[in-house]
């Protein structure tokens, strides 16, 4: 496992996503430390970091086989989007897709909401083309709705699709304006250089061991979830020659073929849970 400086509560947050939800939800606070340990957080610091994401309405105290915590029902939307940016959108769009434009007006005295917006954009994957004005491929759009109607900001803006650009700049000359493209570049890279020797060591073993998987997986994960929502998936011909996305997506989706499975298997055992049955 590279090391890393991630906090807590984002490691917690990708256990709680990617394992707790399919195990029914609920884990008791006892068997969370237990697997925190395999990553390296004390009691301590889970403890604390549980205090603030019940404070901030992710999680909710519940008490069953000893003290535990529940994801917040309102907590669902957010992981489900969550999994179809982080498994389901690892290829580019394409130029015949078109546009989604959001264009909003904020009055001053809400000024709050009017960097609320920006932010949330930005984090959806939103390019800035000017004042008020943010577009991103088209099949971002019901992440968006879904996002602003969220956060009651959809009163805000207005969502418009567009086929295509018909403007008079170079359009890949006006989207490296739009989006940092280097910086995006600057976090794949990171994370290739990270993860790859990973990879490489577990291809060649004949079977991988669940609490390595775990230990590996989970800061993975963790790593790789803000990359979606950092790249938009622009069309590849607007895109830098040789952007490095392609083999950091490779990287990804080798380690989670690899390490998912056994590392639920872990948390299954730790924690006595398991997966509901299929129906037959």
């Amino acid at each position: 496992m590279p090391e890393s400086t991630t906090r807590p509560s984002s490691l917690i947050h990708t256990v709680y996503g990617e394992f707790v939800r399919r195990l029914g939800g609920w884990i008791s606070i006892a068997d969370l430390i237990a697997l925190m340990a395999e990553l390296d957080v004390d009691g301590p610091a889970v403890r604390s970091a549980m205090s603030r994401l019940k404070k901030a309405g992710t999680l909710l105290q519940e008490r069953r086989a000893g003290t535990g915590y529940r994801l917040a029902p309102a907590m669902e939307p957010v992981f489900e989007e969550g999994d179809r940016r982080i498994f389901h959108s690892l290829e580019p769009a394409g130029l015949a897709d078109g546009w989604v434009v959001a264009v909003f007006s904020v009055p001053e005295s809400e000024r709050a909401h009017r960097h609320q917006l920006r932010s949330r954009l930005s984090w959806l994957g939103f390019g800035n083309a000017a004042p008020g004005v943010w577009l991103a491929p088209a099949r971002l759009l019901p992440d968006a709705r879904r996002l602003l109607e969220r956060l009651g900001l959809s009163a805000y803006v207005h969502l418009f699709l567009s086929a295509e650009y018909a403007g008079f700049a170079d359009l890949r000359t006006a989207v490296a304006s739009w989006w940092d493209l280097p910086a995006i570049e600057a976090q794949y890279a990171a994370f290739t250089d990270a993860w790859r020797p990973v990879a490489e060591h577990l291809r060649e073993r004949p079977r991988i061991d669940p609490v390595e998987a775990f230990r590996d997986y989970v800061p993975m994960l963790t790593e790789w979830r803000r990359l979606p929502y950092l790249d938009p998936g622009l069309p590849g011909p607007l895109l830098p020659d040789d952007w490095n996305a392609v083999p950091a997506r490779a990287v990804f989706t080798e380690l989670h073929a690899l390490l998912a499975e056994p590392g639920l298997r872990y948390v299954e055992k730790v924690t006595g849970l398991s997966r509901p049955q299929e129906p037959s």
